[in-house]
């Protein structure tokens, strides 16, 4: 329990970390004169992936690469199949255009990627199946054209110019990001810490641990921005935000992790990324179901369901 305890306030101090680093820098930006869109892209998207980061690269340093991989692939299971499940049942999600074609076809490929990566046995005759160095630079690759995408498209549709950036002295943004940056890294390394004492207490595997308890809590920015954005009837906004941090988190969080140190893959772990796939490929089909293109309530339940069913077979197993 004394384990438990210690990783929630891990998340709390996390998620604050992680809030408090990005009011700091985009005030200290728009000190600079930074254009909104830019802070938008960067230093907005960095920060609600920061948790994610900040865990995986603990745990790539600690060697605990069951985590890594778990906490990337736990996080867009839980961001499509309960955050998009769970807004879908309040209120039907409209899907935009470019959210359709290019981001959601692009959080499929991802995940494709990844699972191809991680089959080294089957493709090339190894004796071992692994994300090496190398394929977390070819990530990064990935995620750069990502980045120059989001900036093409911010720039020709002006559509991040709504960001709210505090107005704050240049003290106070340096001690505010400071102070996230300093959050960040003591919930994180509580988190990893305490996520691998509590696996091998109760007997279950560090993966486990990962694609539930800790994924859950590193998409706590998400859920929070998405059903904020429903709340407000700006459901394309829950679903972009969602699609395009299943792909920070795989090109990125996991290009970054995986260069820190090379990820290991067991035979478990091919059936968490082909879960992935599946949610990434049901998301896509769902949207033509129905008028329009929309994710309905009947569809959020199957989402959900389907991800209950994930959990107990874990658990279970």
């Amino acid at each position: 329990m004394f384990s438990v305890l210690l990783i929630l306030i891990g998340f709390v101090v996390l998620v604050y970390g992680a809030n408090f680093l990005v009011d700091g820098a985009s005030s200290f930006a728009a000190r600079f004169k930074v254009p909104n869109i830019v802070i938008g892209l960067t230093i907005v998207a960095f920060g609600t992936s920061a948790p994610e980061l900040v865990v995986n690269t603990f745990a790539a340093v600690k060697g605990s690469t069951q985590i890594v991989l778990g906490n990337v692939v736990g996080s867009n299971i839980f961001n499509i199949a309960a955050i998009l499940g769970i807004g879908s049942v309040i209120y039907p999600l409209t899907v935009k255009t470019n959210t359709t074609w290019i981001e959601i076809p692009l959080a499929l490929l991802s995940a494709v990627v990844v699972l191809v990566m991680a089959n080294d046995i089957f493709l090339n005759r190894a004796t071992i199946n692994v994300i090496t160095r190398s394929e977390g630079i070819i990530l990064l690759f990935f995620f750069a054209i990502f980045l120059a995408y989001n900036i093409h498209v911010s720039v020709s549709n002006k559509t991040v110019d709504e960001v709210s950036v505090k107005n704050l002295t240049m003290a106070k943004s340096i001690l505010l990001f400071l102070a996230g940056l300093i959050m960040l890294v003591v919930g994180g390394k509580l988190i990893v810490d305490h996520a691998v004492k509590l696996a091998r207490l109760i007997g279950i595997s560090e993966r486990v641990i990962a694609l539930t308890i800790v994924s859950v809590g590193t998409s706590l920015p998400e859920l929070a921005t998405s059903l904020i954005a429903i709340k407000k009837r700006n459901v394309d906004i829950a679903v972009g935000n969602v699609v395009g941090s299943n792909i920070f988190n795989l090109f990125f969080v996991l290009g970054i992790s995986s260069t820190v140190s090379s990820v290991p893959i067991n035979p478990d772990n091919q059936i968490d990324l082909l879960v992935n796939i599946v949610m990434s490929m049901l998301l896509f089909l769902f949207i033509f179901t129905g008028k329009g293109r929309k994710l309905e309530r009947w569809e959020g339940i199957i989402l959900l369901l389907l991800y209950l069913i994930y959990l107990i077979s874990l658990l279970y197993k």
